[in-house]
């Protein structure tokens, strides 16, 4: 078998051996997918988060950012749709040592307030606490926020690897002063449209509540595959006025049974998307088989192709994908592996989308 070098960042500067880099071979390297890359070469700067404190029903979301880390060093770099994604450089950062230290803080005060299902009002103690998370929640927002921004002025394409879903706030923030008038899809079981769930005011419940609320410069989240939100949720979309589009995984499975393709269904939601697109993935959005540990597990779902298909429609259809987080994934109890594996496989489909569509870029 023949070796083949990185085609855009010279292996010999990267390989202390000076050997050709073979994709082929086994990982050998200590970064994601088992490449060697540092930030400054990458085009794809992923930030990790172990972020959990208000996750209410299942925990383990934290360990979500390690556990895709270790499985990505066993996925082949070529894939059969997006060709070579690891050529353009591909890195992990570090987890960032304060966000580790608000986590186990923030984790500690959330347990009793989640409890007593976020009634405070009356206790003091149960007061501190709920409004020490939000703090710290507001901490975590403004960190990630800046550590993405920085990597954008750089001209690097940034990735959020969660951690619950409430952790890419900041970096969503960041392509909408960057992309006024971007566009959010949103695959998930949860709506997210709540209002401080439990009282938190950044729960993994809300991300997209806040995202409606707090970043005007937003112009419209599509979501797709929900499948679990409450009458209130329901109705903020019906009253959004258009800003939220929401294709109910009811209507996906009901205009399937009756012979509509998967393609034409899901693409005229995307068609409600402007032309830059920040995908933000749930992976409980998927079929639970493909995440039986997430935190919220729920039936129905999409497949995993079906999920990568839905990304290969954004770029094909002429849009630009200029960020993206996946949250959610957690390791089993024991540390089973499986939904690291698929987030793996989920991510680097995403990242490979992503720079396809860079060639959509205008002007």
């Amino acid at each position: 078998m023949t070796t083949q070098p990185f085609a855009s960042i010279g292996a010999a500067s990267l390989d202390p051996t000076n050997r050709a880099f073979d994709p082929a071979a086994p990982a050998r390297g200590d970064g994601i997918y088992g490449l060697p890359h540092g930030p400054d070469e990458a085009r794809i700067v992923l930030i990790p988060v172990p972020w959990e404190p208000t996750t209410s029903y299942g925990r383990g979301t934290a360990r979500g950012p390690a556990s895709i880390l270790h499985a990505s060093r066993q996925i082949d770099l070529f894939d059969g749709q997006t060709g070579r994604p690891y050529e353009a450089g591909l890195v992990m950062l570090p987890i960032d040592p304060d966000i580790a230290r608000w986590n186990a803080e923030a984790c500690a005060a959330s347990e009793p307030v989640i409890a007593a299902g976020g009634d405070v009002t009356g206790d003091p103690d149960l007061e501190a606490r709920l409004a020490r998370v939000n703090e710290l929640s507001g901490l975590l927002n403004d960190r990630v926020n800046a550590i993405a921004r920085g990597w954008i002025a750089q001209g690097k394409i940034v990735g959020v690897i969660g951690g619950d879903h409430s952790v890419p706030f900041g970096a969503i923030a960041a392509y909408a002063d960057r992309f006024p008038g971007l566009g959010v899809l949103h695959l998930d079981a949860h709506a997210d449209l709540r209002d401080a769930y439990e009282g938190f005011t950044d729960s993994h419940a809300s991300i997209m509540f806040n995202v409606a609320y707090r970043l005007p410069k937003v112009a419209r989240v599509v979501q797709i595959g929900i499948r679990d939100f409450s009458e209130e949720e329901h109705a903020f979309i019906r009253g959004s006025g258009g800003r939220i589009v929401t294709l109910f995984d009811h209507e996906i499975a009901r205009k399937s049974f009756e012979g509509e393709p998967f393609g034409k269904i899901v693409r005229a939601a995307i068609e409600e998307l402007p032309e830059h697109v920040y995908l933000s993935f749930d992976i409980d959005g998927l079929d639970p088989a493909l995440c039986p540990h997430t935190g919220t597990p729920v039936p129905g779902g999409l497949s995993f192709q079906q999920a990568a298909a839905l990304v290969a429609y954004v770029q094909e259809s002429g849009r630009t994908i200029v960020g993206f987080d996946l949250c959610e994934v957690a390791p089993g109890p024991e540390g089973e592996e499986w939904n690291g594996n698929v987030g793996a496989r989920l991510l680097y489909k995403m990242i490979g989308f992503t720079l396809l569509s860079q060639a959509n870029v205008k002007g």
